[in-house]
């Protein structure tokens, strides 16, 4: 049986190569929305979610953070993604036919440099792949997309030159999500993912991370984001190598325990390559 992923966005979208990338037989689904997606696995549409989680540009994703704890979904695995941004448009035109190129709003700014070079207007969509799609769909004439290649193939458009990031660093990290939580040791090195909220005590913060550097554990991410609408950052979001069954991490995670009112491990899973 093939498997079926979701990720938000059209065919093509970057999330779509994500998707690729990670599991490269699977069957995708394209969702509207990150909620959507989450509810196709749920719902038994799908059997697992691609979602993006931060960017090397632009930080994290807006609501992601809010969104993965509500889920009830586990992180499996995790997948990194260099945006590399190809402008696209109905074959046999050139760059100087065109008036004007369509792509998502955070898209745009990326290729700034090479739009402004050439003197063409920029115009936000809802999706990059979801422009592309519909300059394919309606035959349009002297309107490009920037877009991923994969998006070119898929729609059959003609890519009339690809890699035009200003920043070549450009990445985004993406996780794998399940119904189930997989607490395999899978690999050499291991991320733990996990939310929690310290309690209502003087230097609670300090004291719940002290665990982590006497331990020796490197904690590789940590946010704060607010929860209930109120303006106190009390919940966070950490990644850490290893295994919580690894002695060191162990020790970590019962001294965060004690100076928490919620923990939750939201996944365990390989670290992926160019981590």
């Amino acid at each position: 049986m093939t498997l079926r992923i979701a990720f938000q966005g059209a065919l093509g979208a970057y999330s779509h190569e994500a998707v690729l990338k990670a599991r490269p037989d699977s069957q995708p689904i394209p969702c509207t929305a990150f909620e959507d997606v989450i509810r196709s696995v749920r719902e038994g549409e799908a059997d697992l979610a691609m979602l993006p989680v931060e960017n090397t540009t632009y930080g994290r994703v807006a609501d992601i953070h809010r969104l993965l704890p509500m889920s009830g979904l586990h992180i499996i695995d995790e997948a990194f993604v260099r945006v590399r941004i190809s402008l696209m448009a109905m074959p046999g035109q050139s760059i100087d036919d065109l008036e004007m190129v369509r792509a998502h709003l955070v898209l745009i700014p990326q290729a700034r440099k090479f739009l402004d070079a050439h003197g063409i207007a920029a115009r936000p969509a809802a999706d990059s792949a979801g422009a592309a799609e519909q300059i394919a769909r309606d035959k349009q004439m002297g309107i490009g997309a920037l877009a991923s290649a994969v998006a070119a193939d898929i729609h059959g458009l003609e890519i009339l030159a690809s890699d035009i990031e200003d920043q070549g660093h450009n990445t985004t990290r993406f996780l794998l999500m399940a119904p189930e939580l997989d607490m395999t040791p899978r690999a050499e090195t291991m991320i733990t993912t996990f939310v929690f909220e310290v309690r209502n005590i003087p230097a609670a913060l300090y004291k719940a991370m002290g665990g982590f550097a006497t331990n020796g554990v490197n904690m590789t991410k940590l946010e704060s984001y607010m929860v209930g609408g109120a303006f106190t950052a009390t919940q966070f979001y950490a990644d850490i190598e290893g295994h919580p069954d690894d002695p060191a991490v162990k020790r970590a995670l019962e001294e965060l325990d004690y100076f928490t009112n919620r923990l939750e491990v939201l996944g365990v899973y390989p670290a992926a390559e160019g981590r």
